[in-house]
């Protein structure tokens, strides 16, 4: 383990590039179907997606516009000149032998994206955005002498987002992570599915002692989750730290993360942009976009997170709790509606219910399927009203979230309507103090601690249905303070 002082010697330099798989019904260049999720392998393909001789690639139009949709999101527009090229390299997954992609002019440069890490804001530049076909998927089956091959990944539209060098820590680049996956889905360019390859992180890490220049770096492919972006991170800067404390050198190699292990492995070694042999694409014609289909669709863009981050935020709930809502763009936009149409006093309470049924084990909330924005405000003015109590609440919603229903109904099937009847809840509290002649003296002499004794027993006698507060008040009442 490396002491802090060592670390303190060396400044990590970090660039991500991240390959988000667009939301099409097609693939790229080839009319066959582009969710691969349950299908058999080798069964959404065609010639194209074979490189069969001849076979002709036709750009999908749906891509270009979820491209542009990126651009917005990454706070710049798309270019409106792109054009396509080869990139040569050969691999069982790659039938053509070169990958069609953008290469010297793409269709998203510049842009950025703001983190917040530890309470301080940070830009992080965007170099370019590109668009490229995916490989297929090679498999290696354990104890075997031969590789599996599946192709119906072959072909899918990527969007290539690569950042400027300028993430220093983990925690940085986890938040850039987390940040592209939430434009990536608000946005509504790529469904953003982790755990099925929608989204995938490259880390380029390198270390020096000089902030001048820097060291030698290593690229650890494919990683599908923040925690193992963080994580190879922390472990790529430790190794190359102790390499050169040794007075070793890093090499610039591809690796591979082991998440069991959790740690990095070597793969092969890291090729420059001259090994692929780029060429211009020539089946492909150069994408000229018009003023009019850009604007078409930056008039179209939904809120993105930073917009519904300020709207929450005036409901004063803190950070950690926007960022728990932001992090499921349904719960955030439920939230949001309810603001407009309902006002801020539900919009919170709903919110933190929401926020209660966070599960930090899984890294989301337990609502599988929203209520009826009418059901949840109904729920809400109950409280209001005291009609319920906001523990009853909670159950209610509880209810609510896993399988419907009417709140006050509900409430009825429960015993958890509040009798709020004064006379009725009179003649409680008159027997509670009659039963509790000690209590009732302590509260007498001002010992105000037995008042929720009494309030306990009130509750206690009507089953759980009386008011609190006006138990509370008429306690007060009969014993005169």
């Amino acid at each position: 383990m490396i002491s802090k002082e060592v670390l303190s010697k060396y400044l990590p330099t970090i660039g991500v590039e991240c390959h988000v798989q667009l939301r099409t019904a097609t693939k790229l260049f080839a009319a066959v179907g582009n969710d691969a999720t349950d299908a058999a392998p080798n069964t959404l393909i065609s010639h194209i997606c074979l490189g069969m001789p001849g076979a002709l690639p036709v750009l999908n139009e749906k891509a270009m516009e979820l491209a542009t949709r990126m651009a917005f999101a990454l706070n710049t527009e798309p270019e409106k000149f792109s054009k396509f090229d080869r990139k040569h390299y050969f691999y069982p997954d790659l039938p053509k032998g070169y990958q069609i992609t953008q290469f010297e002019q793409p269709i998203i440069a510049g842009g950025y994206v703001q983190i917040e890490v530890d309470g301080k804001v940070k830009k992080i530049n965007i170099t370019r955005a590109h668009l490229e076909e995916d490989a297929g998927k090679s498999t290696h089956p354990a104890g075997k002498d031969y590789s599996l091959v599946d192709l119906n990944r072959a072909g899918t539209p990527l969007l290539e987002i690569v950042s400027e060098p300028e993430l220093h820590t983990a925690a940085e680049v986890k938040a850039y992570a987390r940040e592209l996956y939430l434009l990536a889905k608000y946005s509504g360019a790529s469904d953003a599915d982790l755990y099925h390859g929608n989204m995938r992180f490259d880390v380029n890490v390198s270390v020096s002692k000089d902030p001048k220049h820097l060291g030698t770096r290593s690229e650890t492919k494919n990683l599908n989750s923040f925690k193992s972006v963080e994580k190879a991170v922390e472990f790529e800067v430790n190794r190359q730290i102790e390499l050169l404390e040794k007075g070793e050198r890093v090499v610039q190699e591809t690796r591979g993360w082991d998440d069991a292990k959790q740690k990095t492995f070597s793969q092969r070694s890291k090729e420059d942009a001259h090994d692929y042999r780029y060429m211009p694409e020539p089946d492909v014609p150069p994408t000229q976009l018009n003023q009019k289909f850009i604007d078409s669709i930056k008039v179209d863009m939904p809120l993105l997170p930073d917009d519904l981050r300020k709207q929450l935020k005036t409901l004063s709930l803190d950070a950690a709790a926007v960022n728990l809502l932001i992090g499921n763009p349904d719960n955030a936009l439920f939230v949001n509606q309810l603001l407009a149409d309902s006002g801020a006093e539900h919009a919170k309470r709903i919110a933190n219910w929401i926020i209660n049924t966070y599960d930090s084990d899984q890294d989301e909330t337990v609502v599988s399927v929203l209520p009826e924005l009418e059901s949840a405000v109904l729920l809400s003015n109950m409280v209001a009203k005291n009609e319920i109590s906001s523990t009853a609440a909670k159950e209610i919603w509880l209810q609510l979230v896993k399988s419907g229903g009417d709140p006050r109904a509900i409430a009825k099937q429960r015993n958890l309507i509040q009798v709020s009847d004064e006379g009725e809840i009179e003649k409680i509290v008159k027997s509670v103090l009659e039963s509790n002649p000690q209590a009732a003296a302590d509260v007498k002499k001002g010992e105000m601690k037995a008042i929720g004794f009494l309030v306990g027993q009130v509750m206690k006698e009507s089953k759980g249905q009386a008011n609190p507060g006006l138990a509370q008040q008429l306690i007060k009442k009969q014993l005169g303070v």
